[in-house]
């Protein structure tokens, strides 16, 4: 049975025409696969109306296959590169960090809006928290772990990568003191965080 969170979508006509009577919004994408970041990374932005126009658009920016099928839920996303939704486990999405309540085809984004695509295998509490990397200040990073709803605290076994280091933050944050490149976080059980410079 698919979980609740494999929100049911509409085929990619019925997006066409939500798009041609709905305001486009500039929002940020990321889609984070089974096993890598798909596309991303750093959430660029795209113009989209709604989270699956937003998957299909970032799917043609990044040549990579997203596929939209049929079942007796509704219409979904069943496959994003090559890792096709089976039993608990699929492919979801949130917006702002939180799981909406709505099929992706019918939540209308506004400018400045974060969608996130991501594989999840689902359990008794819902999908794995999702990581979400800020800037505190100057040079320093948080990360911390959002639920469905999008409550968020700091995961247990959270690490950064930072140059090829994995650097432990059990307290969610880290101040690098050298210069650097693109620095991310991953726990146990979650989603990769997005990255920043």
């Amino acid at each position: 049975m698919l979980h609740r969170s494999l929100i049911v979508v509409s085929a990619f006509v019925a997006v066409l025409v939500l798009a041609g009577g709905a305001a486009a919004a500039l929002v940020h994408i990321r889609v984070e696969g089974k096993t890598l970041t798909i596309f991303g990374p750093t959430q660029p932005t795209i113009v989209a109306t709604t989270p699956l126009q937003a998957l299909q658009s970032a799917a043609q920016a990044g040549e990579f296959y997203a596929h939209v099928a049929s079942s007796s839920f509704g219409n979904y996303v069943d496959q994003i590169g090559f890792y096709p939704a089976s039993g608990d486990s699929g492919w979801v999405f949130k917006v702002n960090g939180v799981s909406p309540p709505v099929a992706a085809d019918q939540l209308q984004l506004k400018d400045g809006d974060t969608v996130e695509w991501y594989w999840a295998t689902f359990g008794p509490n819902g999908g794995p928290p999702t990581l979400t990397l800020t800037q505190t200040a100057k040079g320093c990073y948080l990360a911390t772990g959002r639920d469905d709803s999008g409550a968020s605290k700091v995961p247990a076994g959270l690490v950064y990568h930072v140059d090829g280091r994995t650097i432990a933050a059990p307290a969610g944050r880290i101040c690098p003191t050298r210069p650097h490149g693109l620095v991310w976080a991953t726990a146990p059980g979650t989603v990769r965080s997005n990255r920043l410079p």
